[in-house]
């Protein structure tokens, strides 16, 4: 190799940057070490790239789309740094630094732990949700300066963490600036989104990017929280007649409550068998006796509200002095029960 083909290797004359590969790169350091600059040489910046000269730890010049030949006339912050002359025309160093501008898409935000909220309906509740981001590089100076700093690469994996966290601390935010309750954020779930990338997009400019994009796939509360839920839910679907949900619910216990006194569940199987069968007996007189009210007054009148048959009272005395005996009872409440069930006797 000759002198001539060693001195020119010392020189860059062509400074580009091709993003071979799509692995997420938000930041890239032109491999200048050791090398200078040709005076004239050429810079090309393709669409969704950013390019940054830094001298000395200072960033000069920041360019756009385009090609460009290096001079002074290109570079006036440069110049002013070195103290160039208008002419001068050597060979120089610095750091060049291209920045992608392009979406980073399918970034993913969630909650791993469920946030409380302020609930117009509920007062507060704890909920989860999930969805997707996008997000670009807006401003090169202060990303540089404030994250991606002399690294040689600096990818959108590095910044996950960071990023998903703005997202959840800025969700409560915007639960509340949307104004809609939870029961009703599952059928706004658009405008929700719009909410929380309004409450995030300061954090993110403060970092040089742009939150260009949310979406909320789902909302939804802890699975204690949502039998609390469903609970209301089917309260609201029988109304307001507890009448009618203490029947539903007596009716979904029975099943359950016979097959733990089938196996022998032992005392707290007798208690709730026993109440159980006391609590639906109870409800079924009361409502046989408004529909008797309802459709034959004079029955009605006539008919007491509940009986029970004599064997049945027996039996149901006989339990109760068994629990009386283990001391679930005492004796005030077993003297209570029995004169309750003796004036059902027929």
């Amino acid at each position: 190799m000759g002198l001539g083909d060693f001195i020119r290797k010392q020189f860059v004359d062509v400074i580009q940057w091709t993003e071979d590969g799509d692995d997420g790169v938000l930041a890239w350091r032109f491999p200048v070490s050791g090398q200078e600059i040709q005076h004239g040489a050429a810079l090309t910046v393709r669409e969704s790239q950013l390019a940054v000269f830094v001298d000395e730890g200072r960033i000069a010049d920041v360019f756009g789309p385009g090609m460009y030949r290096l001079t002074t006339q290109t570079l006036p912050v440069l110049t002013y740094l070195k103290n160039w002359d208008k002419f001068f025309q050597s060979p120089f160093k610095s750091d060049v630094y291209f920045f992608s501008t392009r979406q980073q898409l399918d970034r993913r935000w969630g909650t791993s732990q469920p946030v409380t909220v302020r609930d117009r309906d509920f007062g507060a509740v704890r909920l989860r949700a999930f969805g997707n981001y996008a997000f670009r590089v807006e401003d090169a100076r202060r990303f540089h300066t404030a994250v991606s700093g002399t690294r040689e690469r600096y990818t959108a994996e590095d910044l996950d963490g960071q990023l998903r966290a703005l997202m959840l601390q800025h969700l409560s935010d915007a639960v509340a600036s949307s104004g809609v309750p939870f029961l009703d954020l599952a059928a706004n779930q658009v405008m929700f989104a719009a909410r929380l990338r309004e409450a995030a997009a300061p954090a993110f400019a403060a970092l040089g990017l742009r939150l260009e994009l949310v979406t909320v796939q789902n909302v939804s509360l802890p699975e204690e929280l949502q039998k609390v839920l469903d609970q209301r839910i089917g309260m609201g679907m029988v109304g307001q007649d507890m009448g009618r949900f203490m029947q539903y619910q007596t009716a979904q216990a029975i099943p359950a409550l016979a097959a733990q006194g089938g196996s022998g569940s032992g005392i707290a199987g007798d208690a709730m068998g026993l109440g159980a069968g006391i609590a639906l007996g109870q409800v079924l007189a009361q409502q046989l006796g408004q529909g008797l009210q309802g459709t034959m007054p004079s029955l009605a009148a006539a008919a007491p509200v509940a009986t029970l048959a004599p064997a049945d009272v027996i039996a149901t005395l006989e339990r109760l002095g068994e629990l009386k005996a283990k001391g679930i009872l005492t004796e005030e409440e077993f003297s209570a029960k029995k004169a309750e069930l003796l004036k059902k006797l027929v």
